[in-house]
């Protein structure tokens, strides 16, 4: 056996054998005088030695000695560069050569795939947590009621999930602080609106008791801020109900031309003394599934408001059209129209125009109109006409179509 005990402190070591030819058959630079020094080495008692003679297989005896910069004779010096490639003898003999050893290498390789692993993981958590942290931001802000809170300027221009869930997440904020808004808006309106015919309620009230000899005027007066009182609270119910989308009866089969052709037939006989004709002009059997009460509603708003609107002696033109999957009706008056800054304000509650009397009522006929079209998954728009007038256009899906009996 071979055994040697080499303290070593940061220094190459090197496997030399020399055959009987005095050549290293591992390749590396012989030195005559290391050569002698090692064959003395190996004459010692086994234990107490850096060299050794060794037999081969083929009856072949090399002798097999360590060097290092602190060898063991004043010859060695430092690591030997490689003279030629290995002998076909040595070519079982891997791993041993000039540099370091395979096991310094493979501890550098593994260590370098550590630390690139590391590196990297870090860097991937970082980009993934980055937006994370952004979006609990933002949560956090809507939980402390900053509505404007907006999380897609933060995250810039990422193209993946989180990136999505951002501006899912902007949508969600937007979509709060148009509602809070809107809600807001609402409780100011109605305070209005109730504070007025209250004032004049308690205005009344007042004169009744300061001129006991008009009494029954007092009452009069105090009876038509009453009705307004309940008119109002009914549209403030109707748009509530509107607004949570709370269709109490089930949807039933509802024929729309007949409906439009009630509405259309009261409206025109109230609006005769000022000289005002309606016309309808529809297709046979426009059927579609809805609730009767709240397309009433709605189609008598839109009516009646056109009528109110179209100028004295003027028609106004109503038409229901069939169409692939779906009605679409269409009410032209013949009045001033509204501005174009107008055609969607005109949806809104307690929204009143400037033009020509627009201003009376309490603005929910058209908001109510919107909501119970909406409601039925429609949709409803306005425009101005090219003559003048004002032009509403709602469309609604169509009943489907019954499955013809089997033979």
């Amino acid at each position: 056996t071979f055994a040697a005990e080499v303290a070593l402190e940061d220094k190459f070591v090197y496997l030399q054998a020399i055959d009987a030819q005095g050549s290293d058959v591992l390749g590396h630079m012989t030195d005559p005088a290391a050569i002698a020094e090692a064959r003395e080495m190996a004459a010692q008692p086994a234990g107490h030695r850096l060299a050794t003679m060794a037999h081969s297989p083929e009856g072949n005896n090399y002798l097999l000695f360590l060097t290092h910069a602190n060898g063991p004779g004043p010859h060695l010096g430092p690591p030997p560069e490689w003279a030629h490639p290995p002998g076909p003898e040595a070519m079982h003999l891997q791993g041993f050569g000039p540099g370091p050893g395979p096991g310094t290498f493979q501890l550098v390789i593994i260590s370098v795939g550590i630390l690139g692993s590391l590196a990297f993981s870090a860097l991937l958590a970082w980009y993934l947590a980055k937006p994370i942290r952004h979006l609990r931001q933002g949560l956090q802000g809507l939980a402390q009621g900053k509505l404007d809170t907006r999380v897609q300027p933060l995250i810039g221009r990422r193209r993946d999930e989180l990136a999505d869930l951002g501006r899912d997440f902007d949508r969600m904020s937007q979509q709060l602080q148009t509602l809070m808004q809107a809600q807001q808006r609402l409780l100011q309106d109605v305070s209005h609106e109730l504070r007025s015919p209250l004032a004049r309620l308690q205005a009344a009230i007042s004169l009744g008791r300061q001129s006991p000899d008009r009494i029954a005027q007092t009452f009069e007066r105090a009876e038509l801020e009453i009705h307004r009182l309940d008119q109002l609270v009914g549209e403030l119910l109707t748009l509530a109900r509107l607004e949570n989308n709370a269709l109490h009866e089930l949807p039933r089969l509802v024929e729309l031309h007949e409906l439009i052709a009630a509405i259309a037939e009261d409206a025109g006989f109230e609006s005769m003394a000022e000289g005002k004709t309606l016309h309808f002009d529809n297709d046979a059997d426009i059927l579609l599934m809805g609730n009767a009460e709240l397309l009433h509603r709605a189609f008598e708003n839109v009516i009646r408001n056109a009528v109110r609107h179209t100028a004295a002696g003027t028609c106004v033109e109503i038409e229901a059209r069939t169409e692939p999957g779906q009605v679409r009706v269409t009410v032209n008056d013949h009045g001033p129209g509204v501005k174009p800054s107008e055609l969607e304000l005109i949806f809104e509650p307690f929204y009143r125009g400037e033009q020509n009397g627009l201003s009376k009522g309490f603005g929910f006929g058209l908001s109510i109109a919107r909501r119970a079209i909406l409601a039925h998954g429609g949709t409803i728009t306005a425009h101005n006409l090219r003559n003048g007038g004002l032009s509403i256009e709602i469309t609604l899906a169509l009943a489907p179509p019954k499955p013809l009996p089997s033979a």
